[in-house]
């Protein structure tokens, strides 16, 4: 596979709790260089962040971010703020504790609130597979689609384990065609990323390949 399709489906990725300016701007100049489809950055980088790339890249951040149990209303401030500064894609994260005791309808009805802040802007829902049962990753897939929302994402990169390719095979049997999918943590080559690519994943969440096409020690996310 073209390497340059890879590039396209990142979102060149840096949410580390030490992250600085100068390594955001990095990033951004990376990300321009090699035309990933997005940078994924914390989201109080975003508004200098956006102002710096203008239109040349389009600006993702996280809300609920890594945990997810930040209530509904937080979410909300959160990504409206966020697109107030500009950002292009939002991923947030879900409330796994209502999954996990079966209040299937306020994880539906939070994604919907999210979704209809974002508007037009794109909207993915980290669902952390890692910590879930195959019936849960199920009937996520099931809500993302009732939902509205614009991708599942397989992770944030902070608990215990990223994508599996198993999880985007299981994915792609249960979303809905309104629903597309993201595979993120733990990628680490473009071997990896090609057969995610193959499985039907249109977005790949990591840190990782950017740097091995610039011959840099490929850690983290």
């Amino acid at each position: 596979m073209d390497k340059n399709k890879i590039f396209s489906t990142v979102d060149h990725t840096l949410l580390t709790q030490t992250a600085t300016w100068s390594e955001i701007k990095q990033i951004c100049d990376d990300a321009i260089a090699y035309q990933t489809a997005s940078v994924c950055i914390p989201p109080s980088f975003v508004k200098q962040a956006k102002e710096y790339v203008q239109d040349k890249m389009a600006i993702c951040t996280v809300i609920g971010f890594p945990n997810g149990y930040n209530t509904t209303a937080v979410k909300e401030f959160e990504t409206k703020d966020a697109i107030s500064n500009g950002a292009d894609e939002i991923d947030m994260v879900i409330n796994l504790g209502d999954l996990k005791q079966g209040n299937y309808e306020a994880v539906e009805q939070e994604i919907r609130t999210l979704k209809n802040a974002c508007g037009d802007k794109i909207l993915k829902v980290i669902i952390e597979t890692c910590l879930l049962t195959e019936e849960e990753k199920i009937k996520m897939c099931e809500i993302v689609t009732k939902a509205g929302a614009d991708y599942i994402k397989t992770s944030t990169g902070f608990s215990t384990s990223g994508a599996t390719f198993a999880d985007i095979e299981l994915f792609s049997k249960h979303i809905g065609p309104n629903v597309k999918m993201k595979a993120a943590g733990g990628i680490s080559s473009f071997d990896d990323a090609e057969k995610f690519i193959e499985l039907g994943a249109s977005r790949l969440g990591t840190s990782r390949i950017v740097k091995i096409a610039k011959n840099e020690t490929a850690l983290g996310y």
